[in-house]
């Protein structure tokens, strides 16, 4: 795991992509072998694994823990059984907040055209100013998205009165007075440039891209936060007087459906915040590199949504000790979800895997990168051959 060896020849990026069909033995021969490895003493690993189908954790993860691993598991199955994520936990600056709300819409887009543009941004304008006003005037347990909905909820539109305030409008007015530059302010301003049968039209579009958190255990399970994602690749101390630091490894387990993609959005936000969070991490508080090199298992890495600048990500990741494995049942699926970014992620990915396919663009792109070779053979009669 040592990302910078003393021999050069060595010294290859962890990202992996694995291809294989269907009952090829993606989770059984790659995905948990790594995560048995656990670790070595002298390179520490903490894991990000996605667990499609919700086995993975209660096959493996008492054997972590018995290698001293903290176990998290988000669970988008059985809300029940799963830990509480808030992504508005990890906002601390303005740019936090658009990151959120780009990975927010890029996962929740369905099948909008490009002609939904305007109203994308639109929309981008509204959540930014909510978001921002919940974040920076909010008491700290109401900063989740249960009061993104209410607000939302709140913001009433009159086509025939234009000067109509809503409870939300007044909120905002109020705020402009005491801090007329706030982030949430400008961004709000924007947004009330619309007309009344525009702005309802905007309104509608949020409540609709909302509406999975309409569910009671949705909003619940993100109310709060306890995967502790910015300490993934931490290290702690045994002691205030241990001369030696003790690193403190964890696992965490992604389980989402293999059938219903409903609610995978919440997976791919964990993602994007992971990356980003870690990176600005490793570069602020550990001169570039996290002390735990922070391993991603994403296993149906297509069925996840999409993680906005992947094909940045993969290329950055490797200096901050974070390496991402992709899972894949056929190539195609890497182009349909990320166009032609997809060849970038590809080129990125020092190792490839090849589990078996019949999937033609999948054979074709591998027959292509192996290309032709001549070998050369020994006969039992010592008489040497080639074979092209």
């Amino acid at each position: 795991m040592n990302n910078r060896p003393k021999d050069p020849k060595t010294a290859r990026n962890k990202n992996v992509l694995v291809v294989g069909g269907s009952g090829s033995g993606k989770t059984r021969f790659f995905i948990k072998p790594n995560l048995m490895q656990c670790e070595s003493k002298t390179y520490p690993v903490s894991f990000v694994v996605t667990d499609p189908k919700g086995s993975l954790v209660g096959e493996v993860g008492h054997l972590l823990r018995r290698n001293n691993y903290r176990i998290k598991v988000f669970n988008t199955i059985n809300f029940k059984k799963s830990m509480h994520y808030n992504p508005f936990a990890y906002i601390h600056s303005e740019k936090d907040i658009l990151k959120l709300v780009n990975t927010l819409i890029c996962n929740t887009k369905g099948d909008g055209k490009s002609g939904d543009d305007f109203w994308v941004k639109a929309e981008t304008l509204l959540y930014c100013a909510l978001i921002g006003y919940i974040h920076y005037e909010a008491p700290e347990n109401e900063q989740n998205f249960a009061t993104l909905i209410e607000l939302v909820n709140a913001m009433e539109v009159r086509e025939d009165d234009e000067t109509f305030e809503n409870p939300v409008d007044i909120a905002f007015k109020e705020l402009a007075k005491e801090k007329p530059n706030h982030f949430a302010v400008r961004q709000y301003a924007k947004y009330k440039l619309a007309a009344g049968k525009t702005a309802k039209s905007i309104n509608i579009s949020c409540g609709a891209r909302l509406a999975p958190f309409d569910i009671q255990e949705l909003r619940e399970i993100t109310m709060y936060d306890e995967l502790e994602l910015d300490t993934l690749g931490d290290k702690i101390y045994k002691s205030p007087d241990a001369d030696k630091d003790d690193f403190q490894k964890t696992a965490l387990f992604l389980i989402m459906s293999d059938t219903d993609s409903t609610f995978n959005f919440l997976i791919s936000m964990i993602y994007s915040q992971l990356f980003n969070l870690l990176c600005e991490k490793a570069d602020d508080k550990y001169g570039g590199r996290l002390p735990v090199h922070v391993r991603c298992l994403i296993d149906e890495a297509a069925n996840i949504g999409q993680i906005p600048n992947l094909e940045k990500l993969v290329a950055t990741i490797r200096s901050r000790e974070i390496s991402a494995c992709l899972v894949l049942q056929a190539q195609s699926q890497l182009k349909a979800l990320y166009k032609d970014n997809a060849d970038t992620i590809i080129g990125n990915m020092d190792s490839r895997l090849f589990l078996g396919g019949s999937e033609p663009t999948t054979l074709k792109e591998l027959n292509q990168s192996l290309g032709k070779e001549t070998i050369d053979t020994v006969r039992p009669d010592r008489a040497l051959s080639k074979v092209v």
